[in-house]
């Protein structure tokens, strides 16, 4: 059975910054994409980061050039390196892994991530 598992997520300044990490077991097909969509009291969820196992990212536009998404060389680990951090970004983020040939996503349990000073 897939499972997900963030972790990383803290209490950090504005100016900050965090690394999220996210470990993906039991993946069966090559074909993915990993990342994380976060989601804050009141707004609706939001796709934060994602990279597809080709490497290929796409980001939200409020966090270009301040966050990063890696797949470095474990294809079942992703990292988001989060600077700048600002008060908005404060959510709680959710790593996932959408397998395209299903069509299927996991989901982990979530990471609070609080920008406050």
């Amino acid at each position: 059975q897939v499972q997900v598992v963030e972790s990383g997520g803290g209490l950090v300044q504005p100016g900050g910054s965090l690394r999220l990490s996210c470990a993906a077991s039991g993946i069966i097909f090559s074909n993915n994409v990993m990342g994380w969509y976060r989601q804050a009291p009141g707004k609706e969820r939001e796709l934060v980061a994602s990279i597809s196992t080709g490497g290929s990212t796409n980001y939200a536009e409020s966090v270009k050039g301040r966050f990063t998404i890696s797949r470095p060389n474990a294809k079942n680990t992703v990292y988001l390196q989060m600077n700048s951090l600002k008060p908005e970004d404060t959510a709680v983020y959710y790593c996932y892994v959408r397998y395209l040939v299903t069509a299927t996503s996991k989901w982990g349990q979530g990471t609070q991530v609080t920008v406050s000073s």
